[in-house]
């Protein structure tokens, strides 16, 4: 069997109508899905997908091109192929050896796979919504973005008034809480919560005396990105309790099994639809200390792309034991969010990737004494509030989106909040 074409299918699929309004300010492009397909000289057909403008690895034209005329056994195994081809790769050789992906991978520990909700920051009332929505549809855990700019007392109380006690919640920081002595009385405060399950990267990662303080002190397990420290130096300094994986299958699996020798329990982290989703899945049922509920953001899309969407019980994702990843690609659905390939092509010739219009907004940061933080960009502030130059914490703190409204006061804010953040004592 040999693979005989790739087609890159590149698809805006919206997401949900909550999480349109949530995402605009940051993650907004997660909705640029290329869905690799497969054709090989059998006739069968292998399917993946890629989050571009987020992913562990994209497709390139060079990978495609390897692949091209060589058995797909032979290449599904090398990382570098990007997230789509590779999972397009097993997805056919699963469907040709009439077996599912996850014996393509090792052994079977577990037919069920947790998976959690997730979102980026927002308002108290719009996470408390989307932790209700994540409860009605079966989820127990929800993966959720702490940011300086928002009083997390405030999200989080919001969200247990309205969730089962048995409903918990995972804090991604992104290292924004700065310090061991910022974030320990922060940390200690959310933990009197019982919905509070993990906390991830609370300060820098590299923070090796902080980590270790934080981790003797906080009463939840802190959890790191693998790699960051070097995993001897982790495991050695015992700075963190369990891991986030996010790789190729090759990779994943051998961080994976590094983490079983140290016994720590892990996330994969593999956003994307409703393949991506899927593809975890295979890969949570061979890996023995994948016990945290796999992130995959699957929840951010209105449509998954399948002709029988996933269902979530109590918290897990039944792995498919049908041959390959074993779903169905609604191709007709493909086709409605289908970007024109001729677009795609003209972005190409010029270097670029096809991409939604960056949102043309402020950022504003509000502070209880009336002072205020315009940001150009969220990213923008990670590096600001990182270095110190903004509480990690403020109580009654909270974000404004400012859209454009044509005016040449809103024109000249954009411009200068875009060089730098700018911050006022008065309404701007």
């Amino acid at each position: 069997m040999k693979v005989i074409d790739v087609e890159r299918i590149v698809c805006d699929v919206p997401f949900t109508e909550r999480q349109t309004r949530i995402s605009e300010r940051e993650v907004y492009n997660w909705a640029i899905l290329e869905l690799c397909k497969v054709t090989t000289d059998t006739g069968l057909i292998g399917w993946g997908e890629t989050v571009i403008h987020y992913t562990w690895a994209r497709v390139t034209d060079e990978a495609v091109n390897r692949v091209i005329g060589q058995s797909p056994a032979d290449m599904m195994n090398d990382d570098t192929l990007g997230a789509g081809l590779q999972m397009a790769l097993f997805d056919v050789v699963g469907k040709a050896l009439e077996v599912p992906c996850y014996k393509l991978m090792g052994q079977k520990v577990r037919d069920w796979v947790p998976i959690s909700w997730w979102s980026i920051d927002a308002a108290p009332g719009e996470w408390l919504e989307e932790a209700k929505e994540a409860v009605s549809l079966g989820y127990t855990s929800f993966k959720i973005k702490q940011r300086p700019w928002w009083d997390i007392f405030s999200q989080v109380d919001a969200v247990v008034t309205g969730v089962p006690s048995h409903f918990k919640l995972d804090l991604d920081a992104n290292g924004t809480m700065q310090n061991a002595a910022t974030a320990m009385p922060i940390m200690q405060k959310l933990a009197l919560h019982n919905n509070i399950a993990i906390f991830e990267t609370p300060i820098p990662q590299t923070d090796l005396l902080g980590n270790r303080q934080l981790r003797q002190v906080i009463p939840r397990p802190i959890a790191m990105h693998f790699g960051s420290p070097p995993y001897l130096t982790t495991v050695r300094e015992e700075v963190c309790d369990g891991f986030v994986i996010c790789a190729g299958k090759s990779t994943a699996i051998k961080q994976g099994m590094l983490s079983a020798e140290a016994n720590m329990p892990f996330w994969l982290q593999l956003v994307g639809n409703g393949l991506t989703t899927t593809w975890a899945a295979h890969l949570g049922a061979v890996l023995s200390h994948a016990t945290w509920p796999a992130i995959t953001c699957m929840n951010l899309y209105s449509h998954q792309l399948l002709t029988r969407p996933i269902e979530v019980v109590g918290g897990f994702q039944q792995v498919p034991e049908e041959p390959g990843l074993g779903v169905v690609v609604d191709e007709e659905v493909v086709a409605r969010y289908r970007i024109p390939d001729q677009t795609i092509k003209t972005l190409n010739e010029k270097g670029e990737r096809y991409d939604r219009p960056k949102p043309r907004i402020i950022c504003q940061v509000v502070y209880p004494d009336n002072s205020y933080i315009h940001l150009g960009s969220m990213s923008q502030g990670y590096g600001y509030y990182g270095q110190g130059h903004g509480p990690a914490h403020a109580d009654g703190v909270y974000l404004n989106t400012i859209y454009d409204d044509g005016s040449k006061e809103w024109e000249d804010l954009f411009e200068r909040a875009q060089q730098h953040p700018i911050r006022t004592r008065k309404e701007i």
